[in-house]
């Protein structure tokens, strides 16, 4: 057949219109704990905590060890990870019970503006209050409820609504999901490890808290709500496998910070800020990879945007992971991500100067693969709030209440101090023989070089971030309304807590 001019310009246009139309774009699920410490799944390691499910995706997937959360509470955790910044680049939502300012954007909402359906279950964002339409992480999907094994695990069933979101969307949609389970923050069922026939042998007690069966036992509760998170993540997997949809789904496995407990939640030490973190992407993701470049929860929109074709938003200040994700290869792939920096501003109230307002406890720090160095920028407050009004910045619970009871002049009131007392401006930890934070080594003349060369670059990154703490202007994160109390701020006082409903 002889072909005509007019044939091969017809052939070129189909052609180019093929090669013009959308891919198919990846589902993303993303599962995040509320309080789950990165120790507690099996997938770092020996624990006496059972997480078969995470554990499988885990071997299916690659295990980040180096993943942190930027600042370790709830609300500015779930903040930079919405955002794509880092919190002391969001104005009041470096805050815990903030009210979100209205100029950041937020990942899952860009998505459903290209088309995605999204939505979450649990807990989104939060705590604190937010301007637009939906929850910074979308729809809510909440109607389900099941009855859970024990008291505190709330009746929300997540994978449940899961699947009725999965219900809702069109034929060839993609989608972005936010499985938010709420375990295992507090309240327990105390004792509940007794109903589940555990053994208070099973439980490695951190080296920063007595080895006693109060403190075993609080544990082991604890340890039954991780396994319910791990439950649903389970069933969400399994979901997806039934309806076809897994081979398309990109799923990572995280928790917003440690665990519920002294000197973990909240803290700026090891087990406060670093967290699990899984990915898995069938034929993406070569199986059993472990990778070691430092990533951060600001990283993480950026990363999902660009998993998904679109253009990271300028407002997204973090460094997408993407090419890690792609490799083939293990431990440390981009040689630039060797740290991480840290910070807090005010989480819980409880905290007062003279005036009786509300105050934080600042801090910045610095985690490189040998060191954490940290800064209290404050260090004449009390660095989980003031003990006449209960350390609100560390959650009620039986090892909360042996420690603040522990009598002066016993051999285990080192615990307290560890865990409850005021702490010097400067800390510097040698993690790989110190894990649990205990040996500072910040006065050491050995380590001076050492911690100046840490400390100038922390300064140097964040002066360069426009972090205000580094500008003079630190005092402003104090100045932010607390959404979950009342503060006048005609007096400059504050009004007794209010107690909401943890959302």
């Amino acid at each position: 057949m002889k072909i005509t001019p007019l044939f091969t310009l017809l052939l070129v246009n189909v052609c180019s219109l093929v090669g013009a139309a959308d891919p198919v774009r990846p589902n993303i699920l993303l599962c995040i704990a509320d309080d789950a410490s990165m120790k507690s799944f099996g997938a770092y390691g020996d624990t006496f905590i059972r997480t078969p499910a995470i554990d499988q995706l885990s071997r299916e997937g690659a295990v980040f060890e180096n993943a942190y959360n930027g600042n370790p509470k709830c609300a500015p955790a779930r903040a930079s990870l919405v955002t794509g910044r880092f919190s002391w680049q969001l104005k009041e939502a470096a805050n815990h019970w903030p009210k979100f300012p209205q100029e950041f954007v937020f990942y899952p909402h860009l998505l459903m503006a290209k088309g995605y359906h999204v939505g979450f279950t649990g807990k989104g964002w939060g705590p604190g209050v937010y301007q637009t339409e939906h929850n910074p992480a979308g729809p809510v999907y909440n109607d389900l409820t099941t009855k859970p094994p024990y008291d505190g695990i709330n009746k929300i069933d997540y994978a449940g609504n899961f699947a009725a979101f999965l219900e809702g969307k069109e034929a060839d949609q993609p989608f972005c999901f936010w499985l938010g389970v709420k375990e295992p923050h507090r309240g327990y069922e105390e004792d509940s490890w007794k109903k589940a026939q555990r053994d208070l042998g099973e439980v490695t007690v951190p080296g920063f808290y007595p080895d006693n069966a109060i403190v075993r036992g609080d544990l082991l509760d604890y340890g039954l709500e991780v396994e319910w998170y791990d439950r649903h993540v389970g069933l969400a997997v399994e979901e997806l496998k039934r309806r076809g949809l897994l081979e398309n789904t990109l799923i990572i496995v995280t928790s917003d910070h440690g665990m519920p407990f002294p000197r973990v939640k909240g803290q700026i030490y090891e087990e406060g800020f670093r967290v699990p973190f899984i990915v898995y992407w069938q034929g993406v993701v070569e199986p059993g990879r472990v990778i070691t470049d430092f990533v951060s929860f600001p990283d993480v929109a950026p990363t999902l945007m660009e998993a998904v074709g679109f253009k990271p938003h300028a407002q997204m200040t973090g460094n997408s992971f993407l090419p890690l994700i792609r490799s083939k290869a293990s431990g440390r792939i981009d040689s630039a991500r060797d740290h991480v920096l840290l910070g807090k501003e005010r989480h819980d109230t409880g905290r007062a100067g003279e005036d009786g307002t509300d105050l934080g406890y600042p801090v910045r720090a610095i985690r490189t693969d040998e060191f954490l160095y940290v800064s209290n920028f404050k260090s004449e407050r009390w660095p989980v709030g003031n003990p006449e009004y209960g350390w609100k910045n560390t959650d009620d619970s039986p090892t909360k209440e042996f420690l603040t009871t522990l009598d002066p002049d016993t051999s285990d009131y080192r615990y307290y101090a560890m865990n409850f007392g005021k702490r010097p401006d400067e800390e510097l930890y040698r993690i790989q023989d110190d894990p649990d934070c205990l040996n500072n080594l910040a006065k050491n003349p050995a380590y001076a070089a050492t911690k100046s060369l840490l400390r100038d670059q922390m300064v140097a990154e964040l002066t360069a971030q426009g972090d205000p703490r580094m500008l003079g202007q630190g005092d402003v994160f104090d100045r932010y309304i607390h959404e979950g109390r009342s503060f006048d701020y005609e007096t400059g006082k504050s009004g007794g807590l209010k107690h909401p409903k943890q959302p």
